[in-house]
């Protein structure tokens, strides 16, 4: 399969969560357990490389190194400068029946329950040097572009500009953060559980997720 937007080579970098309370099975932890084995037998577009699969603690603070030296490892491709880096970043929406595009993360901390490793944090800002919690960043990814692409596969999926205040916002704060410096990019999108939308759907609307990415970059 060709693809124009990569042809300068595009590295896509995913990561998911483990467990956390109320979710005994996180579907993003089996979905990038099993990513590298699923494109390896269906393929990927020509240009495009599947870089490091990534199961991250559902944690905020107390998990923020291990977040950093996977964002800075040579295995997420960004060493090689001729590479676009992409970090997909796969979190799950216990309520949601579709897939979401998150557009923005913002730069605040209120954790409904504490995490993994028992951090709360309450009305707090994610980067203090970077001002208030209404500080906002926004992806650098079409979105627009990649939500008409999957729509016209058949998938059932909208735009939000809100990714909570747990783990996921924390988490994609950071990484378009870092990569805003770095020169790369980053994309979060929340998937329902595999009650709502069966596992193999979810592993093709990913592959899928991947192809329209690289078209666009």
């Amino acid at each position: 399969m060709g693809s124009e937007g990569a042809k300068g080579g595009i590295t896509i970098n995913v990561t998911g969560f483990k467990k956390f309370l109320g979710v005994v099975e996180n579907p993003t932890e089996r979905i990038v357990n099993n990513l590298k084995e699923y494109t390896e037998k269906r393929g990927l577009p020509e240009g495009v490389t599947l870089g490091s699969c990534t199961v991250l603690e559902t944690a905020g603070e107390g998990a923020r190194p291990q977040l950093y030296k996977l964002l800075e490892s040579p295995v997420s491709g960004s060493v090689n400068s001729n590479q676009t880096v992409v970090w997909l970043h796969l979190g799950v929406n216990s309520g949601a029946t579709k897939f979401a595009i998150e557009r923005q993360a913002v730069n605040e901390a209120h954790f409904r329950c504490p995490d993994e490793l028992g951090w709360q944090p309450q009305r707090v800002p994610i980067v203090s040097e970077d001002g208030g919690t209404s500080k906002i960043k926004e992806t650098s990814c079409s979105t627009e572009v990649i939500l008409k692409n999957l729509k016209n596969r058949g998938y059932d999926i909208v735009l939000s500009d809100d990714a909570g205040r747990f783990v996921c916002n924390y988490v994609y704060y950071h990484s378009l953060r870092f990569t805003e410096q770095k020169g790369h990019k980053s994309l979060f999108v929340h998937v329902p559980l595999f009650s709502r939308i069966d596992e193999n759907t979810q592993m093709q609307f990913v592959a899928a997720l991947m192809e329209a990415i690289a078209l666009t970059c």
